[in-house]
């Protein structure tokens, strides 16, 4: 645990260690920071480099949610209100199709058509849904062509009428090579993920740490790794 999320405090941390630790790390899992993915780039050059699934679909999330917040203003004028069609499948838009129950879909439907305007929520929504589809594939080959494919599909040329796509579209494609090599090594940081909710909640309930040596302490012994800690020391 260290201080900073920049691309100078993962430099520092990785330069910090020995030649022969660098040299055993094949690939890197990482988030979309463009700061992460030049320090790795520089510091471990030959580890091969991997977007994690959750952030690439939790980006387009992120997308999914901005078109919808401003197709509702667009619409009604106002932000959602309880009865508003868009407002009421704010939850629904984020959930896998596949797990999706007939009241639900039927509530989608209902929400897509009620305006022309929705028809940029329903786009978007639609590429969501291939994300995950693609990362859901039987084979690693096949999920791997999906992805590229969508990748495409959105990196240009998407009308003016979807400004979130676009946006989504240019910030993957940037990013495909890293995307794509997951469908190769299968590698996620999902338990790093898992640990650091673990001390975020920690935190959370400390109301914060204001030294972070204290902090380390702290997560130690939550994590019953504090005596471990000791006998390395």
């Amino acid at each position: 645990m260290i201080s900073g999320r920049s691309a100078k405090a993962l430099t520092d941390w990785l330069d910090d260690r020995d030649q022969v630790f660098r040299d055993r790390i094949k690939v890197v899992t990482m988030d979309g920071s463009a700061g992460y993915h030049s320090a790795a780039a520089n510091a471990v050059p030959e580890a091969r480099t991997v977007m994690d699934p959750f952030h690439v679909v939790h980006l387009a999330a992120e997308k999914l949610t901005l078109c919808r917040q401003r197709v509702q203003q667009e619409t009604t004028g106002h932000r959602g209100r309880s009865g508003d069609p868009l407002y009421g499948i704010r939850r629904t838009l984020n959930t896998r199709a596949s797990l999706l129950k007939p009241k639900q879909k039927i509530r989608l439907w209902e929400a897509f058509t009620a305006n022309t305007a929705h028809a940029a929520v329903e786009v978007i929504y639609g590429v969501y849904q291939q994300l995950i589809t693609a990362y859901e594939a039987s084979g690693k080959r096949e999920g791997k062509i999906a992805m590229y494919k969508l990748l495409k599909s959105i990196r240009s040329g998407v009308p003016k009428e979807l400004p979130e796509l676009a946006q989504l579209g240019r910030s993957l494609w940037k990013r495909h090579r890293e995307i794509l090599a997951y469908f190769d090594v299968g590698a996620s940081n999902g338990p790093v993920e898992a640990i650091n909710g673990r001390l975020e909640h920690l935190r959370g309930i400390a109301l914060g740490f204001r030294n972070r040596n204290h902090y380390i302490l702290r997560s130690l012994i939550h994590s019953g790794q504090l005596q471990d800690r000791i006998n390395a020391l």
